[in-house]
């Protein structure tokens, strides 16, 4: 209700009785952080990281199996990485992934590397294995390819000899890819 107008207001506040007296304040308690918010954040941010750690982690799993996996896709192919297998890196271990399983006849290989190692040690040179282009050629069970490898040797950086061979390599077909079967000089 509305004053009349032009009548003064009293700013006095009105006296209540004790009956209507209201009970004592209590303080107001401090508020606590919101720890369920900060606890679900958390929760969501950990699950991400796992999620994306997991799936780095396989990803670096499958780019190294490929990587590391022995390419046997085609006969030259596997000829190429089994001669930089084992005349270059001269790995046995790597070299063997990449030849038959049931006895590959590869002797004169074996010969020719270890040829390369006695001109190392006894005439204190390096010796160097490169080959030309891989030729396949269609034959029984699989194919032949044929290249010429070029052994080399020096001492301090400076050529001393060089020769080149003509060389055929069996490769067959299995169903892990191609293998090298056999290889012997072209006569």
């Amino acid at each position: 209700m509305q004053p009349p107008a032009g009548s003064q207001v009293s700013r006095v506040p009105a006296q209540r009785t004790p009956s209507e007296q209201l009970p004592p304040a209590q303080p107001a308690p401090t508020p606590q952080p919101p720890r369920r918010r900060l606890r679900t954040v958390l929760i969501v941010v950990g699950g991400v990281l796992a999620l994306v750690g997991m799936g780095a982690a396989i990803t670096g799993f499958v780019w190294y199996n490929r990587a590391a996996a022995p390419d046997r896709s085609a006969p030259d192919v596997v000829v190429d990485n089994y001669l930089r297998a084992f005349l270059v890196d001269r790995n046995d271990v790597r070299a063997d992934q990449f030849t038959c399983k049931d006895g590959a006849d590869l002797q004169a290989l074996r010969e020719l590397r270890l040829e390369m190692q006695q001109r190392e040690s006894n005439f204190n040179v390096t010796v160097r294995v490169t080959w030309g282009p891989l030729t396949r050629n269609p034959s029984g069970d699989g194919e032949s390819v044929g290249t010429t490898l070029t052994i080399s040797g020096s001492a301090d950086g400076v050529p001393r000899s060089s020769r080149r061979e003509d060389w055929t390599f069996v490769v067959i077909e299995d169903d892990e890819g191609w293998r090298v079967c056999a290889g012997a000089k072209a006569s």
